[in-house]
């Protein structure tokens, strides 16, 4: 979060403050305009306002927020109020905690969030979450009374006292700004509620008092602004109903908090009434109570001391307007570029001193073609630089007197004050003189330094303001003869110089020289300068400025004055001029400028478009490509499913066929093999006996020896040993006898008449059983 401040006549942006973080939400200025102190939720912090630059900050805890940090009027004191309502006192200069004011232990907690001081930071009130209000005395440190609004006020959002012309400061009138909208004007010391602005129709957010009372500016919730005067609301006083505020009691600091209470009756505060007109009307609840003191301003005098005028400038804070007409004309045109020529670090004293010039320029031509002129106002708007009325007034008079016949020989310097103060130097010093006269040295390079700064080049601001002291209390003729007393009491230095430049640099620096010392000598050179050559003779004495208007300003050359004038306009025109073509050359290079930024960026944009229309493209044809390898692989996946779709139906055709034949050709076999065994059934059935007895017959023509032994016979009997698991490679008969080798070169021998018998009965089984398909014959 920064701050801004900026300057009121130009309309400039002075400086930009940074530091808080959270939202600013107040700022308070010390009476004196130096400094500044800026609020927020988490930290307050102070601000120089002369090179606006952060002096302190106030760091808290996280738990505990700040509400408001202010000064106090005409003190050096710093209040600070946080969110747990413990408020704390400051030294400004130091930032020692000077006192803290005691927290109510009892009572409801009221969570200030609203405060206001008396414009004699006397007395402080401050409200909250709540009807209740707080007034304490700062002076003693107590809480003195605690006043309770009515009902339909439940928060306090603002505070402000109304300040009185005749009451020393100690205001009486308080101003309460409840959350309905209505702001209600309440006697601190009688309670009594004497009237109220706004209502629940036209309900108000925010208000302001001007400094000398007489008017309120209040923010409407419609957005609109109303300014009340509050003496055309106090003059419509009607018959005074009962008090709605009554005090119940008001006592020491001893008493708690009961004691201290006010109490609200039940009366039910009117609205205003709203006439036809743009005007406000108010009813009245309570008359004030009329002081033979209101009065006083009308029964002043027609002339005004310096006391009354002290008086009304802590009063109203400025003096009446028609004393502060040329302060409020504005910069004048001589001076709008004074930054330039005389610049200086701090703004605000920039600002003042164009102020204050500006103010002479309106009021004497003269004034605006014064090259030294700003020398001359600095040091009193550098010592008055809060009250630009009062530096002006202090600058003209100290023209109008202590700068006589100065502009007589404008834009020349003025020769014959210079020459007065060479008279009283030749008078008093005549070595010291004719050094100077030797070394070419003249009264415009050792006195006329002096008088175009008014010594602000060589003295320090002490020293400045001790000789002034001397100045302003004796004859106008007094300054002139200073300057020849500082050029006396600095001859020892000046008799050692010889140079033209030692000259110039010694009078526009500050020197080792004793003041006080100067100042007695310019004393006595003031009684003894004869009365022939004594300044004092051609001067006039002190006049003070007209009272009511200005006195007119015409000591000088007016026809060059309006020469100069004329010509400086004719340059201000010319140079407005010069400003204006080259503003107007500016504006087209600027639109050159922005237009071939503009075709640049056009140019750009249209080649990104083209480079991402060609990426577009690039990627559409990839896209296509890859588009069209997926359709192939589609294409090539779909006939290689349809041919393994083909494949899979050939095979199934080709198993269901093989299925087919495997089926016939099994039944096929069957029907065979039935054929078969039904043949072979009946051929076995017909031809066993026929088998058995040729088979029995060639054994026995075996045995007998009549016949070999047949291939069939042998046959058998070798499925006869394999059947009796008895294999047998080789079969012999001889003699009578079969010899059967096994594979294990074993020797079976069996007689003819054995083995036939074993050989018949094993067939005989066979046969029986039906299992001589099995031998093949």
């Amino acid at each position: 979060m920064f701050l801004t401040s900026a300057e009121t006549d130009t309309k400039q942006l002075v400086s930009w403050m940074r530091g808080h973080e959270g939202a600013v939400s107040s700022i308070s200025v010390h009476s004196s305009g130096r400094y500044a102190i800026t609020t927020s939720s988490d930290t307050a912090q102070l601000w120089d306002l002369d090179t606006f630059q952060r002096k302190r900050k106030l760091n808290i805890k996280q738990s505990v927020g700040i509400q408001r940090v202010f000064f106090l009027p005409l003190s050096n004191t710093i209040l600070s109020c946080f969110s747990d309502d413990s408020i704390f006192a400051w030294e400004s200069d130091t930032l020692f905690c000077k006192y803290q004011l005691p927290v109510p232990d009892c009572g409801p907690r009221i969570s200030y969030k609203a405060f206001a001081v008396a414009r004699d930071g006397k007395s402080l009130a401050a409200g909250g979450r709540s009807n209740l209000l707080h007034l304490w005395c700062l002076e003693s440190k107590q809480l003195v009374r605690v006043i309770q609004m009515p009902t339909q006020v439940r928060t306090v959002r603002q505070l402000e006292f109304l300040p009185d012309s005749f009451d020393g400061g100690a205001n009486q009138t308080l101003g309460v700004l409840s959350q309905d909208g209505v702001m209600r004007f309440i006697n601190i010391h009688t309670c009594k509620l004497l009237f109220h602005m706004g209502s629940h129709d036209d309900a108000i957010t925010a208000v302001t008092v001007s400094p000398n009372g007489r008017h309120v500016v209040a923010i409407m919730d419609n957005g609109s602004i109303n300014i009340y005067s509050v003496q055309s609301l106090t003059q419509e006083l009607n018959k005074p109903p009962p008090s709605q505020v009554a005090v119940v009691s008001s006592g020491g600091a001893d008493q708690d908090l009961s004691g201290l209470k006010v109490k609200v009756r039940s009366e039910v505060v009117q609205r205003p009434a709203k006439s036809s007109g743009r005007r406000t009307q108010v009813k009245i609840l309570r008359p004030p109570a009329v002081s033979a003191a209101e009065d006083k301003e009308n029964e002043l005098p027609a002339g005004l001391n310096k006391k009354r005028l002290v008086a009304l400038l802590k009063a109203f804070g400025e003096y009446p307007a028609k004393y502060s007409s040329l302060t409020d004309k504005g910069l004048h045109s001589a001076y709008l570029t004074l930054h330039d020529k005389y610049p200086i670090k701090s703004h605000k004293l920039q600002r003042g001193l164009q102020r204050v010039l500006s103010a002479l320029a309106h009021w004497a031509a003269i004034f605006g073609e014064v090259e030294y002129l700003p020398l001359v106002a600095f040091p009193f708007v550098k010592l008055f630089q809060n009250n630009p009325m009062l530096c002006f007034e202090v600058v003209a008079t100290v023209i109008v007197n202590w700068c006589q016949h100065w502009f007589e020989y404008f834009p020349n310097p003025p020769l014959n004050i210079l020459s007065m103060a060479e008279n009283v130097l030749a008078h008093h010093d005549k070595e010291l003189l004719q050094h100077l006269v030797d070394c070419g040295v003249t009264s415009q390079l050792y006195v006329w330094p002096l008088l175009e700064t008014l010594f602000s080049e060589v003295l320090t601001r002490d020293e400045w303001l001790k000789l002034f002291d001397n100045i302003f209390s004796n004859h106008p003729s007094f300054l002139l003869v200073a300057c020849v007393a500082y050029v006396v009491c600095c001859r020892e230095p000046l008799l050692l110089c010889s140079q033209k430049q030692d000259f110039e640099y010694f009078f526009h620096h500050r020197n080792n020289l004793d003041v006080g010392a100067v100042i007695r000598e310019a004393y006595r050179l003031m009684g003894s300068t004869p009365d022939d050559i004594h300044p004092k003779t051609l001067l006039s004495d002190f006049t003070p400025l007209t009272k009511g208007q200005y006195p007119v300003f015409n000591h000088y050359p007016e026809f060059i004055v309006e020469y100069q004038s004329r010509e400086r306009e004719k340059i201000r025109l010319q140079e407005m001029e010069y400003l204006r073509e080259r503003q107007e050359v500016s504006a087209l290079r600027a639109d050159v400028v922005r237009r071939r930024a503009e075709e640049e960026t056009y140019y750009a944009q249209q080649e990104m478009l083209q480079k991402a229309e060609e990426q577009r493209r690039n990627i559409l044809a990839q896209e296509e490509e890859k588009l069209t390898q997926q359709r192939a692989k589609l294409a090539a996946m779909k006939r290689e499913l349809k041919v393994k779709e083909l494949q899979l139906l050939d095979a199934t055709r080709r198993r269901f066929l093989k299925h087919q034949q495997d089926l016939r050709a099994a039944q096929i076999h069957r029907l065979d093999q039935e054929i078969s065994r039904k043949v072979n059934t009946e051929l076995t059935t017909s031809h066993t006996q026929d088998f058995y007895c040729q088979i029995y017959n060639n054994l026995k023509l075996c045995t007998l020896g009549i016949h070999t032994m047949p291939k069939t016979v042998t046959r058998i009997i070798y499925i006869y040993y394999k059947s009796l698991n008895l294999p047998v490679s080789c079969i012999y008969y001889k003699s009578c006898h079969f010899i059967l080798l096994a594979p294990d070169k074993k020797m079976l021998l069996f007689t003819t008449e054995s083995f036939h018998q074993k050989l018949l009965t094993w067939m005989s089984h066979v046969f029986s059983c039906e299992q001589h398909e099995d031998v093949c014959f």
